[in-house]
């Protein structure tokens, strides 16, 4: 299933961080990374083409600095003119097959999936991950409802590919999605809202390892 131990460049990585622009991107990523990220998605909706090259180009630099995949999301043109190690794409984004073909056969693809219909849908595209979620409600998917643990058990249940789950991962969740199935988290603001991010991700990689929530902050 999807959760069986892995080889190639996805092989033990299972804190993934998915990030905006911001000012100190570079330092952050950096941050994120040295606190136990294991791979990294630079994801700006609204940035035209040249800022995303731009921008996306300092991730992809910190990124290789320390060996960590880069991800770009949505544009699969921009990933190939970064040299990026994959891109993600959501159900109404450029097509996996696409994007495969864009970036040949050693690249990394993942695909967003939001309900049992997307999931039996990603079984036919050439991807090498799924991101499972929002399980919970979130800000950075606006309009978009939380799928629940049901969707994420079905998951654990039917993956044939690895799986990320997305929506309200922090240290307190832990033991819930741990408890139906998860062992591959994204964080987004778990950390881009941290004050201290490298403090905010040992402490979400601790939990991750041991599978033991963090206690409740004062």
């Amino acid at each position: 299933m999807g959760n069986e131990p892995l080889s190639g460049p996805l092989a033990g990585r299972r804190f993934y961080l998915c990030t905006p622009d911001r000012p100190d991107l570079p330092q952050f990523v950096d941050a994120c990374i040295r606190g136990g990220v294991d791979i990294v998605q630079y994801r700006e909706k609204d940035a035209n083409a040249r800022a995303i090259l731009k921008r996306g180009a300092l991730v992809r630099d910190v990124c290789r600095s320390h060996g960590v995949p880069f991800i770009l999301n949505d544009r699969p043109d921009l990933a190939f003119e970064l040299g990026a190690d994959g891109v993600h794409v959501g159900q109404e984004d450029c097509p996996p097959a696409a994007a495969r073909r864009i970036l040949g056969p050693n690249a990394i693809i993942g695909l967003s999936t939001h309900s049992q219909d997307d999931f039996i849908g990603s079984e036919r595209e050439p991807v090498d991950y799924i991101s499972v979620g929002p399980i919970n409600p979130t800000p950075t998917k606006p309009g978009r409802p939380g799928v629940g643990l049901g969707y994420l058990r079905f998951a654990a249940d039917q993956a044939a590919v690895p799986f990320y789950v997305t929506g309200g991962v922090n240290p307190r969740s832990i033991g819930d999605l741990l408890g139906s199935g998860a062992t591959r988290f994204v964080a987004v603001r778990w950390l881009t809202e941290a004050v201290d991010p490298y403090s905010h991700a040992k402490e979400l990689r601790r939990a991750i390892d041991t599978g033991r929530p963090s206690p409740k902050r004062d």
